[in-house]
């Protein structure tokens, strides 16, 4: 262990003597518990802009009842509409504009619908919250509307209504909040690949391409000890970057106003322990796969290259999250990268992995790690390898 260490200790002095590996390691970090935290920010802010709006309307002399019941709504003012609301929502200086034809007040007098116009753009992202409340808010008023109608003819409104349908959810809240939080097992995953990958890349096709693997390998010490010290070495660092993304969205997550999204979400010591115990074993791996792949290069470019192409591998379960639920899956837990989206998953939302689940995915990835450290050890030993450059 002591030559061991002795490498690791090399290459983790050389691979942060480059300022280009603290700044991966610093931006893979960083980059997903900001980008938690500015879609959550950004969801707060349009929910909370959804609760107080201001209404412009066209034509609210032909509908003084509407406008009447819109006033007494909270959080609801109603303002005057643009001559041109197309134009108006088109160059975004409205968000949106209720339009009263004129035969409103004739058509609602006869008890007949009474037609109205909502301009708004599908794919303003920002304005979409506030137009769903405007048409929560005028679905309310025709419901109430057409139940008056029904009751001034001897009519219960109750009739009107074949089903009464009552949702009971039993999801607790933190299982719903797991739900949301679906994306920050990939965050994590990402920053284990990422951080690691500098050191990795270097320590095997950097050296290669400098010529100073030749004379390291004619130090008197085996080929697998070699090795598993630069493993070693790139296992840290990509250990800490986890930890660091880790921390970071939890500090992230403990300073947005999540209960205005109706989340409830607690992360204690004991979750915190699983989280790391879940994604630890994707530490070992990682820079396992990432050394083997980049024997094979012959420059530290053409290795970063074919690293790129490998991140594609932890995005892949986060995307297939969205549409197929990986939680309540046992299979799934031995399975590298899935494993880990499934165990985070379940932690996140009050589940703690079975021992069997942890214990699982833990040996899986050793195996894969000394497979692929014994494989990076004969490529070591093989002259197109060293000297192929």
């Amino acid at each position: 262990m002591n030559k061991i260490w002795i490498v690791a200790v090399k290459e983790w002095t050389d691979g942060f003597r480059d300022r280009r590996s603290l700044y991966t390691l610093l931006i893979s970090a960083l980059f997903g518990p900001l980008m938690i935290g500015f879609m959550f920010s950004q969801i707060a802010s349009q929910q909370k802009g959804a609760q107080e709006i201001k209404i412009p309307v066209v034509g609210r002399q032909h509908a003084p009842v509407l406008v009447n019941w819109l006033t007494q709504q909270s959080g609801v003012e109603v303002i005057d509409g643009p001559a041109d609301p197309e134009a108006a929502v088109r160059d975004r200086k409205s968000d949106f504009v209720l339009v009263i034809e004129k035969e409103f007040a004739e058509k609602f007098r006869d008890s007949r619908p009474a037609p109205v116009q909502v301009v708004s753009d599908v794919t303003s992202q920002s304005t979409r919250s506030k137009v769903s409340r405007l048409n929560h808010l005028l679905n309310g008023f025709s419901s109430e509307m057409g139940g008056m109608r029904l009751m001034a003819r001897g009519v219960s409104p109750v009739i009107v209504s074949a089903l009464k349908v009552e949702q009971i959810d039993i999801a607790t809240s933190q299982q719903r909040a797991a739900m949301i939080f679906n994306f920050i097992p990939m965050f994590l995953v990402i920053s284990l690949f990422t951080a690691g990958m500098p050191i990795a890349s270097d320590s095997t096709a950097g050296e290669r391409e400098r010529g100073s693997l030749e004379p390291l390998l004619l130090n008197p010490i085996p080929r697998w000890q070699l090795v598993t010290g630069k493993w070693m070495a790139a296992m840290g660092a990509a250990l800490l970057g986890m930890l660091l993304t880790l921390t970071v969205t939890l500090v992230m997550l403990s300073r947005l106003a999540l209960e205005e999204l109706g989340i409830r979400n607690h992360v204690g010591t004991g979750q915190l322990i699983l989280l790391l115990a879940a994604t630890a074993p994707m530490a070992l791996l990682a820079p396992a796969v990432q050394m083997f792949v980049s024997c094979f290069a012959k420059s530290f470019k053409e290795a970063q290259s074919y690293l790129g192409l490998l991140m594609i591998a932890p995005t892949i379960p986060g995307i297939a999250a969205v549409f197929y639920p990986l939680t309540n899956r046992p299979w799934l837990h031995p399975i590298p990268v899935l494993g880990q989206y499934a165990m985070v998953t379940e932690i996140l939302g009050g589940k703690a992995p079975a021992p069997i689940a942890m214990i699982g995915a833990t040996l899986t990835a050793v195996i894969l790690t000394a497979l692929l450290l014994n494989l990076a050890t004969r490529l070591f030993t093989s002259e197109k390898i060293i000297f192929g450059r």
